[in-house]
């Protein structure tokens, strides 16, 4: 599976009906559809997205979104809903991080207390991370070896993708690493104080 494979499996599910767990169910059904090393370079693809959307203006956005309460682990599920939404948005936003005043998504929470927003519209997708390894395992038949086989394969096929020169740095991606980001829009979507506990 290359780049444009993965983004676009990422655009059909962002485009899916339904609410995120029937979206990752199809997800998962086209991933078995598949030879199981292609759960693992789907994971890798993944996970390459994810951390070239770690950035310090990226959290900032992020953490204004969610009044100051991004935890660690929040940012890292942000980034996994940030690439859920579909190349265009997760390009748009890597390179600004305040485009995300644009995305329908961060829209629908705008003047909305935090504790009324549902599980399905916090900009947060944990399960993402997951749905690549469950694949794995149905086609392998190891549900039972703690993930280990996966991971390895993970490493295998991160491993391949480095060596066919895949990873080279993208000066976009490294534009978007710059820390002094301004976010007028969403502090003025989101001003701080006033979406609650």
């Amino acid at each position: 599976m290359n780049d444009d494979a993965f983004w676009a499996l990422i655009d059909e599910l962002s485009r899916r009906p339904g609410d995120r767990d029937e979206r990752l169910e199809w997800l998962g059904e086209q991933l078995l559809l598949r030879p199981a090393t292609e759960s693992a370079e789907f994971q890798v693809r993944l996970e390459r997205a994810c951390e070239a959307a770690d950035t310090k203006g990226l959290w900032t956005a992020a953490n204004r979104v969610e009044s100051g309460s991004c935890t660690e682990d929040g940012f890292h599920y942000f980034t996994l809903w940030l690439v859920g939404q579909g190349r265009k948005v997760y390009e748009s936003v890597l390179a600004d991080p305040d485009a995300l005043a644009d995305v329908p998504g961060i829209r629908l929470l705008v003047g909305r207390p935090r504790d009324d927003w549902h599980d399905d519209e916090w900009p947060e997708w944990e399960e993402l991370d997951y749905v690549a390894q469950d694949a794995y395992d149905e086609l392998t038949g190891q549900e039972d070896d703690d993930g280990e086989e996966f991971l390895d394969a993970v490493e295998e096929a991160e491993a391949a993708a480095e060596a066919a020169g895949e990873w080279e740095e993208d000066d976009e991606l490294l534009g978007a690493r710059q820390e002094g980001v301004a976010i007028p829009r969403l502090t003025a979507l989101f001003p701080l104080g006033t979406s609650g506990p």
